[in-house]
């Protein structure tokens, strides 16, 4: 039996304005850190201009992406 990798809140990137090179960078190693942990990371309410980005290098092919910010 395979343990299913627990999921943590996604973080709502609906207020983010920019993000550059760096700003990149975090998400596979904080999806890393999380795989490390036995956790995974979904990203919710992606604005359209960071997934383009995300398009542009990959990262949509690896993290889940949701349409809207989760309810608390």
């Amino acid at each position: 039996m395979t343990a299913r990798p627990r999921h943590t809140a996604p973080p709502d990137l609906s207020g983010l304005e920019f993000c550059d090179s760096s700003g990149i960078t975090v998400f596979p190693a904080a999806r890393q850190r999380a795989l490390d942990a036995g956790a995974d990371v979904a990203l919710a309410a992606v604005p359209a201009n960071l997934l383009r980005v995300l398009t542009l290098v990959g990262l949509d092919r690896v993290f889940t992406l949701l349409p809207d910010s989760p309810t608390p």
